[in-house]
């Protein structure tokens, strides 16, 4: 086995796996946002963008499957966690995120003189009307556009980066980001849903690797970390050249999520540029979309007594019908769940990525984790915890639990339900 060719084939395919519309459509906003602070911020988004789905992946060499990834909580609370993971990245937010990323990106700069709310429910019918045929009939035309539409877009990317640079797009203003910009651009980052993705691509990365006959877990850390290392450096590209290139168009005000990106695009690039731009991440987010519903629909028809068939005919209907709520409106809802959701994540991850055995670690971590998040989205006042003001209440508690805990030394299961 050539271990440099087939590392680097697998850090392709991290890349693929995680590069994604929601991948293009953050990192430019959030460098409108923070204007001539975009590195700090930048830095924030990389570490959540990058940093966390890559330790997620690694995690994965220590459990090997998503029913022990939180199961040292319980049984139970792995149950839920894994249930609530796959909403969030499936119908609740992130498959209607696709549908709404096309009306805007792909189909409504095609037909600017329509009535856009006509156009919006037309594009999500045939959007998710062509996601379940595909579904369905398991097509592997989303391989075919996938292989095909990574290479396109980036080199777009590529023209619009280099584009942006060398021509005087603006210049960066004063934040509009009050407090912490580092904290700001941490938590924009959750937005790309990459972290809580990587538990479960964790178990695709593992299952290729061992078909390949890699079932050492020293050798799997090798081929993952210098993976994770080329992916990184793909992803890095992306994220803080777009940061950039939306500090420099950090004047323009009102402009939604997805017009920022556009907007890149088109002082780039032009018109013509912009439109085949958008395009080109419509047809992207169809693959994501086809992907996730099929997700979706296998987990839930373990879960519950509802066949596989018609759990994808349920997920696209309730994905149409958010779909149409628009790309921002999907953002804003995603926001509390996604905080409390995330230092859960990051926890979990952390504390397999280190092996630890301690079931009462895992416990109490991930309760004092899940505590202190809810009660920040219910706007308690937590200013007396170090780092709340940042948006990090939760880690100096999860910190001070995980070592009292750890000083226990209890090897003892706690089997008792959340």
């Amino acid at each position: 086995m050539n271990r440099k060719k087939e590392v680097l084939i697998l850090g392709f395919a991290l890349f693929s796996m995680f590069f994604g519309a929601g991948n293009l459509l953050f990192p430019p906003s959030v460098g409108v946002a923070v204007g001539e602070n975009w590195f700090q911020a930048g830095l924030g988004f990389f570490l959540t963008g990058i940093g966390l789905p890559l330790l997620g992946i690694l995690a994965f060499t220590k459990v090997g499957s998503l029913d022990e990834f939180a199961n040292k909580v319980s049984n139970k609370f792995n149950i839920l966690y894994s249930t609530i993971l796959i909403l969030v990245i499936g119908p609740l937010f992130a498959i209607p995120r696709t549908g709404s990323t096309t009306f805007e990106m792909g189909v409504l700069p095609l037909f600017p003189n329509f009535n856009p709310l006509f156009i919006a429910i037309a594009t999500s019918v045939i959007f998710f009307g062509l996601t379940l045929f595909l579904v369905l009939n398991e097509s592997s035309i989303t391989d075919i556009l996938g292989k095909f539409l990574t290479p396109i877009i980036l080199t777009i990317l590529i023209l619009i980066t280099v584009l942006g640079i060398t021509n005087d797009l603006g210049t960066p203003v004063k934040s509009v980001i009050q407090g912490n910009q580092f904290s700001y651009g941490f938590i924009s980052g959750y937005q790309t849903m990459d972290a809580l993705a990587s538990v479960l691509f964790g178990v695709i990365i593992i299952r290729g690797l061992e078909g390949k006959g890699i079932t050492n877990s020293k050798d799997q850390k090798f081929f993952l970390s210098n993976a994770g290392f080329i992916a990184a450096i793909g992803l890095g590209f992306i994220y803080l050249s777009l940061i950039y290139l939306g500090a420099q168009i950090s004047s323009l005000k009102g402009l939604s999520t997805a017009q920022t990106t556009l907007t890149l695009a088109q002082l780039t690039l032009g018109h013509i540029g912009k439109v085949a731009f958008g395009v080109c991440v419509a047809a992207a987010c169809l693959t994501t979309s086809v992907g996730l519903v099929a997700l979706a629909s296998e987990w839930f028809s373990k879960l519950i007594n509802i066949s596989y068939k018609r759990l994808a005919v349920i997920i696209c209907l309730f994905s149409a019908v958010l779909s149409v709520a628009g790309l921002d409106h999907i953002i804003s809802l995603s926001v509390p769940v996604l905080v409390v959701l995330y230092p859960v994540t990051i926890v979990l991850i952390l504390l397999n990525i280190f092996g630890v055995k301690n079931h009462l670690s895992f416990k109490f971590v991930v309760i004092t984790t899940l505590a202190i998040s809810i009660a920040e989205i219910c706007g308690l006042n937590l200013s007396f915890i170090p780092f709340a003001k940042e948006g990090f209440a939760w880690v100096i508690p999860a910190l001070v639990v995980f070592i009292l805990s750890t000083l226990i030394k209890s090897d003892v299961t706690v089997k008792e339900s959340i």
